[in-house]
């Protein structure tokens, strides 16, 4: 495959993961939280399961344990997420959820005691400035929503770390795949201790999970890391920071949802921050990390 081709593949897994957003606000019109998660990544799991089958055969205890736990994480990121979006924007939702690049290093920083390299450092202060200008209102409270985000960003690096350390000693599309079962199975357990499982009533309900399930997570999970080995991780890393820029589009096309010039100068600080810290000091990243960063987005 040629570089440009795999980069094209790459645009377009973006801009799924750039609408995931406004079709998991679609979906909470008529299911509950846990019932749009288990319904999104159980549609995932089984149509990757389908098509990798015959890796799954291979599987043993010690990557089963990794996928339950990584799956645990999965489903704190997107409860986070779903209950954020009951009272954010589809817009900040896009961009605090992708501060997850400066989550990361920061861990690496506070629990392992590595070194942040001068590029990460400047990028971290960026977008704390940006999520400041997009979150605070004028008595400088933050909105519940946004806080959940930013929430879902560090459970997200977490388990971006502890994948980098299952990746060692399991197969990593092994281990992906069965975290989108597990995270499906915890989140349908949740659903029926808590809700009311159904499947959608309505049109945009149906198109909110099938669009969520088909694309933002099992065709994501299965393009991007085809498409990630004829380009370099500079370029890829440059492709996915455009994420939350489709989230905001794709908010201010279909729902009209428009940001203040204190949130669009927010935004772009956010960016800013993200294109350090991802690009300029990715040399200074575990390389497991990020590595294991571009994959894991794939599950948005």
């Amino acid at each position: 495959m040629k570089p440009l081709k795999a980069e094209l593949m790459l645009f377009v897994v973006t801009i799924f993961w750039g609408s995931s957003y406004l079709f998991m606000k679609m979906g909470l019109g008529t299911l509950g939280e846990f019932n749009l998660i288990a319904l999104r990544f159980g549609l995932a799991f089984i149509l990757a399961a389908l098509l990798f089958h015959k890796r799954l055969r291979k599987v043993d205890t010690r990557t089963l344990k990794y996928g339950a736990l990584l799956g645990f994480l999965l489903l704190g990121v997107f409860t986070c997420i779903t209950f954020g979006l009951k009272t954010t924007t589809t817009s900040n939702a896009g961009f605090l959820v992708a501060l997850t690049v400066i989550f990361v290093p920061m861990i690496d920083v506070l629990v392992f005691r590595k070194k942040v390299a001068p590029p990460q450092a400047f990028g971290t202060i960026l977008a704390i400035a940006g999520i400041g200008l997009l979150t605070l209102n004028s008595s400088l409270r933050i909105q519940p929503g946004d806080f959940l985000c930013i929430l879902s960003a560090v459970f997200y690096a977490v388990q971006i770390l502890l994948t980098g350390k299952a990746v060692k000693t399991c197969d990593s599309l092994s281990i992906g795949i069965l975290q989108l079962g597990f995270a499906g199975g915890y989140a349908l357990v949740l659903s029926a201790l808590f809700e009311t499982p159904s499947l959608p009533s309505s049109t945009s309900g149906w198109i909110a999970i099938l669009a969520l399930g088909l694309f933002c997570s099992a065709c994501g999970f299965i393009l991007q890391p085809i498409a990630q080995k004829y380009t370099t991780p500079t370029r890829t890393g440059l492709i996915f920071s455009m994420e939350p820029v489709f989230a905001a589009l794709f908010g201010y096309w279909f729902v009209g949802e428009k940001l203040s010039m204190q949130g669009y100068t927010g935004a772009a600080l956010v960016l800013l921050g993200i294109a350090f810290s991802e690009l300029l000091g990715k040399a200074h990243f575990a390389p497991g990390a990020f590595r294991l960063h571009k994959k894991r987005r794939a599950n948005l």
